[in-house]
């Protein structure tokens, strides 16, 4: 089944990088595009979604989510597009931020219900993005708090259940992330960067499978902050001792050649950060890598 890519370059989710500055990850489907990316993995041109303008107003903090009617509208128009894609190919979405979620997701959930089936997700983000009212006073930017509004913890106008705790599985977030006592506690399953470096990339996509394929199928969230700062620094919250290209490549290729796997999406690069271009290549090979079970 031949790939098809998607941009979604929404930057709605993520906090200004400096005042008065954009975030530069709604660049990235761009970026990437002039890298290479279509040509690598031999990929049908599907499109693109125009994003809202990104506009903080006069937003303070204790207002809530930013931007929270933009993320719905833009999730709901993604998953009409993703949804039209699925079965008839294998779509590949270039955010953007982590909140192409929020519309991925969706179009699974939708799918599931008419059918009467259960759609899991693979998370793999150096940060567990699971950040809500219960356990944090800092709220406002989505993009930190995906996987907590995708699980229907958050903001009512834009979190939804659309996965079940049960039926997700996080890869590469980090040693210290606050969140991990409370994933383990709801049931979501976890390895860090250093268990799945441990444990070998393989492997670790393996265990997520076991868990994955007990489903009816599952989507991918790739977050390029889960490798390490000294190979990909052009994020707008690197951390420390992440995967390196090889392994991310690895755990890709180990879960798209999964027969349930349903599509992938990429979050959080910033063009901004790699004005040569260098960065963008380097991650288009390990796409073009991770990816090859895919490739027709």
């Amino acid at each position: 089944m031949a790939i098809s890519i998607v941009d979604a370059p929404t930057n709605l989710g993520l906090r200004p990088p400096a005042p008065g500055v954009v975030p530069g990850c709604a660049k990235a489907p761009a970026a990437l595009r002039e890298a290479g990316l279509l040509g690598r993995l031999a990929a049908a041109d599907a499109g693109g979604l125009v994003a809202p303008r990104y506009d903080l107003g006069g937003w303070q903090p204790g207002d809530g989510v930013f931007h929270a009617s933009g993320i719905a509208s833009y999730a709901r128009r993604l998953a009409d597009r993703v949804a039209g894609l699925i079965g008839h190919s294998f779509p590949l979405v270039l955010g953007g931020d982590c909140t192409v979620l929020l519309g991925t997701g969706l179009a699974l959930r939708e799918r599931a219900m008419a059918e009467g089936r259960r759609y899991g997700l693979a998370f793999i983000d150096g940060h567990s993005d699971f950040r809500h009212p219960g356990n944090s006073d800092h709220i406002g930017a989505a993009a930190g708090e995906d996987l907590a509004l995708a699980t229907g913890r958050g903001q009512g106008d834009v979190a939804s259940r659309l996965f079940e705790d049960a039926d997700v599985v996080v890869l590469g977030i980090r040693e210290d992330d606050d969140a991990r006592a409370e994933l383990s506690s709801c049931g979501i399953g976890h390895r860090t960067a250093l268990e799945v470096r441990k444990a070998g990339a393989a492997e670790s996509a393996e265990w997520a499978r076991r868990r994955l394929d007990e489903l009816d199928g599952f989507w991918v969230h790739l977050d390029v902050d889960v490798l390490d700062p000294a190979v990909m620094p052009c994020v707008d919250a690197p951390a420390p001792e992440g995967l390196d290209h090889a392994e991310l490549a690895e755990l890709l290729a180990g879960l798209t050649v999964a027969p349930g796997c349903l599509g992938v999406e990429v979050t959080i690069f910033d063009p901004d950060l790699d004005p040569d271009g260098a960065y963008a290549k380097a991650l288009v090979d390990t796409l073009a890598r991770g990816l090859a079970p895919r490739v027709s």
